[in-house]
């Protein structure tokens, strides 16, 4: 799925754990990846995630829900 245009975010605000990060990129394959690399997938997974939340709020807003489901999330990503 190509996503519209991603918010930015800081580096600060990064609010995943970077333990987290690198055990997605370590299923992924990857041996070995730099710190560096962890704070910018970091920051990448948010801002795609982000951007899923707003356009999956915006939908349960047109369906005159206050509550995102998971039928939100589904459609919005491209699985329903």
């Amino acid at each position: 799925m190509v996503y519209k245009g991603f918010l930015p975010i800081n580096i600060a605000d990064i609010m995943l754990p970077l333990a987290t990060i690198e055990r997605i990129a370590r299923k992924a394959g990857a041996q070995r990846i730099s710190a560096k690399a962890i704070k910018e997938l970091a920051k990448t997974v948010e801002e795609i995630g982000l951007e899923l939340a707003l356009e999956a709020a915006q939908a349960a807003r047109h369906a005159k829900r206050k509550t995102i489901l998971k039928q939100d999330i589904k459609l919005i990503a491209g699985k329903a």
